[in-house]
């Protein structure tokens, strides 16, 4: 909460307000990139080394230019414009690190789920994950260089996504193109809670 002068000389109380945003995806689909593009901070990345330990418990395929990986969570913050913040969390995209999504996902605005067309599949389980719990989330497809182009019509069948959830192409690279996911969740997700809210008093 910060205060403030008004033009009478009194304080006067004014509340920011902060929602939380969870960005989850396979394994290498571009989840620290996009935190680390937007964020006015400097990011909080628990990143380590692969191992080939690790290898041999973690579906690595298709990112095997990848040499490190989350174990926890990548956080960050963006102000989206004056009194209203988002604070970004990561989640691990390994099966071994699925125990932190509860607490992650605690409080959530809702979440942006990225996907790769290259191996589309690996988003499934946080597609499936965020629609048990009833989270709001759109699904960003982050288009890599040399990807094959899919459309966003195709790629939400191909996802059997719940009528109405978005989906939208993006760079999780470029701060502007990561931002505008950003607003289309803030966007949406506020239309779901809204529904739901009016749901609960009729």
């Amino acid at each position: 909460m910060a205060s403030e002068r008004s033009d009478t000389g009194m304080d006067t109380d004014t509340t920011d307000l902060a929602l939380k945003v969870l960005v989850s995806g396979g394994f290498g689909v571009g989840k620290t990139t996009l935190v680390g593009a937007v964020s006015e901070i400097r990011p909080l990345r628990t990143e380590e080394p692969l191992t080939r330990a690790g290898q041999r418990v973690d579906n690595t395929g298709g990112a095997d230019r990848k040499t490190t990986t989350a174990v926890a969570m990548d956080f960050g913050r963006i102000t989206m414009r004056p009194g209203l913040s988002l604070y970004l969390f990561g989640t691990p995209g390994q099966d071994r690190f699925w125990f932190l999504w509860d607490e992650l996902s605690r409080g959530a605005l809702g979440a942006v789920v990225l996907a790769d067309t290259r191996r589309l599949d690996a988003c499934f389980p946080a597609v499936d994950y965020f629609e048990h719990r009833r989270i709001p989330f759109v699904v960003a497809v982050n288009c890599f260089a040399g990807a094959r182009a899919h459309g966003a019509h195709d790629v939400s069948r191909a996802l059997d996504l719940d009528r109405g959830t978005p989906v939208v192409l993006c760079d999780a690279r470029d701060r502007d193109s990561a931002k505008e996911v950003l607003v289309r969740l803030v966007e949406y997700a506020g239309r779901v809670h809204t529904a739901r809210m009016l749901d609960s008093v009729t």
